[in-house]
């Protein structure tokens, strides 16, 4: 990773909802802090990432530039933090509130490509089990 960056953020540009998301902060990111990596992009080389692509897929990933990965709710505390809105990010911080935040999460992480229309024949494995190839972009 490159040290400019304070957070490299892996986002899956296949999903709607992850990508309005996505464009939002990069917009936001005026001093260009955040390095946003495409998990959906075919000429990545995930494997170069010590992750595998059902790994990327499940949730939210972001690699710090000392080497460590943070998932989840954490990686959109970080994004906001790094984008001046540490204020909002810091009540999520709070016990009943992280914890919420947290499951919530993890619901919309399992059923997000269900909820975007990729899972349109009812199977439940779409939910856990991700072809790379038949990502349509």
């Amino acid at each position: 990773m490159n040290h400019k960056f304070e957070i490299e953020a892996f986002y899956d540009g296949a999903c709607p909802l992850c990508r309005r998301e996505i464009n939002m902060i990069h917009r936001l990111d005026k001093q260009n802090k955040i390095l946003f990596t495409d998990i959906s992009d075919s000429s990545l080389d995930i494997q170069s990432l010590g992750k595998s692509y059902d790994q990327l897929m499940s949730e939210m990933h972001a690699r710090l530039p000392d080497g460590r990965w943070i998932t989840g709710v954490e990686v959109f505390r970080r994004l906001y933090t790094v984008i001046g809105f540490r204020y909002l990010v810091l009540p999520t911080r709070l016990p009943v509130i992280s914890q919420s935040l947290d499951f919530i999460y993890r619901i919309f992480a399992k059923k997000r490509l269900s909820m975007t229309g990729r899972c349109n024949n009812g199977n439940s494995a779409c939910q856990t089990t991700y072809q790379k190839n038949e990502v349509e972009i």
